[in-house]
């Protein structure tokens, strides 16, 4: 099996060459009605994300971070402004043409794993490909490799009952790479581990995310994982700095 880490460097560098964001708003904003009262969430957000990019979306709880991602992952409506994501416009797609984004261009780490419990580690990150169209045995592959470098060998069989926080939370990232998504979007992804666990997982996460020349957009609040990645934005009542 191929090795989906192996030559990270080569592959970040020649992503970067790209001049073509893969992500990009453009006065983003969302608002809310509640109790007669508009609150704001975002105020016209503008972010680019390059091709290869890691970058971390940092904010305190309620600083609209998830919203954020909501909106670029589009996986809801009501928001204002412009969404391009691998160069085309996507904020005002119907709702066949988000999902076939969504599909075909991202992946998705929550701080939950959110697994499929009766199914196992393999079947779990072989589904996502089986709906892209892939054979079962290439999925099976894919699946394998991923698992293995991500250190789950010797767990592919399990369930997720019978894997530890970290090691859900490790197939929960092979899911969101395994159809090659051009931008992982990740909210929180450690934020329901203990801090050497969550430290491990986001080295891996990030190892792989780079070896596989992925760009990521990934929330979080804690200072000192964000500085491993390779810049910072940081979100303060809905603007972006």
């Amino acid at each position: 099996m191929n090795d989906p880490a192996g030559a990270a460097e080569d592959g970040r560098r020649g992503f970067a060459a790209s001049d073509d964001a893969i992500l990009q708003t453009t006065g983003l904003a969302r608002s809310f009605v509640q109790g007669g009262e508009t609150i704001h969430v975002l105020r016209g957000v503008d972010l680019v994300v390059r091709p290869g990019e890691i970058v971390a979306l940092l904010g305190p709880s309620g600083s609209g971070k998830s919203t954020l991602l909501q909106a670029v992952g589009l996986l809801e409506g009501g928001f204002e402004g412009s969404i391009r994501i691998a160069g085309s416009e996507a904020a005002k797609l119907d709702a066949h043409g988000r999902t076939i984004v969504r599909r075909d261009q991202l992946g998705f780490v929550y701080q939950f794993h959110h697994l499929l419990p009766d199914f196992n580690a393999t079947e779990n990150v072989v589904l996502p490909q089986l709906v892209h169209g892939a054979t079962r045995a290439a999925a099976d592959d894919r699946a394998a490799d991923l698992l293995t470098a991500l250190g789950l060998g010797h767990r592919l069989t399990h369930r997720p009952s019978q894997l530890s926080g970290g090691e859900q939370q490790r197939v929960a990232v092979a899911r969101a790479l395994a159809n090659r998504p051009a931008l992982v979007l990740a909210d929180e992804p450690t934020g329901n581990l203990d801090e050497h666990t969550a430290d491990r997982v986001l080295g891996e996460f990030l190892r792989l995310v780079r070896g596989e020349g992925s760009a990521a957009l990934v929330a979080t609040h804690n200072e000192r994982l964000a500085r491993r990645m390779d810049r910072v934005v940081r979100l303060h009542e809905g603007v972006l700095t």
